[in-house]
């Protein structure tokens, strides 16, 4: 076994985490945070995120989705990189920020056929919040995920443990 950072396999001596763990984790903590986050400021507000009968349902989810595949193809991109930077995280934010609201106000044109309706709902989910915590989730997802193939912390250990031993 190697002892150097990101030996073979079974080393267990540390090392940065491989680029696509990485990236299934901020990929999830992405979804989790945008979904959580819309929910508590709906909540706290005491409005829909998408507060228009006529959009459905189906508009919000397929915009979350939409956000959530733009956030994984940006980071994906980055944690190929050698020692990706942390600003790559404002490039995950702006991309799960831009690509939501361009799918609710294409989703919506497509789903109501009226152009200035959907604007207005994409308009109205950056005033009330709702755009923002896709972005901040973007954003702390994405530093997540790459401070994570940045990382060369190992597994915890005991101060009596040796360094050598597995």
């Amino acid at each position: 076994m190697s002892g150097a950072p990101g030996g073979s396999p079974r080393d267990t001596s540390g090392g940065p985490v491989r680029p696509v763990v990485a990236w299934a984790f901020a990929t999830v903590l992405f979804v989790a945070l945008m979904v959580g986050g819309l929910g508590v400021v709906s909540l706290t507000t005491g409005r829909d995120v998408i507060a228009v009968a006529d959009f459905g349902e189906l508009v919000g989810t397929a915009a979350a989705a939409f956000a959530a595949a733009a956030f994984a193809g940006v980071l994906w991109m980055l944690l190929r990189r050698p020692q990706p930077s942390l600003w790559g995280a404002v490039g995950t934010a702006a991309s799960a920020f831009l690509v939501y609201l361009a799918a609710v106000w294409i989703g919506g044109t497509a789903h109501t056929g009226d152009v200035v309706l959907a604007a207005s709902v994409a308009g109205s989910l950056v005033t009330g919040g709702f755009a923002l915590v896709v972005a901040g989730a973007g954003l702390l997802a994405g530093w997540g995920g790459i401070l994570l193939v940045r990382s060369s912390g190992g597994r915890p250990r005991w101060p009596w443990e040796g360094r050598d031993e597995p």
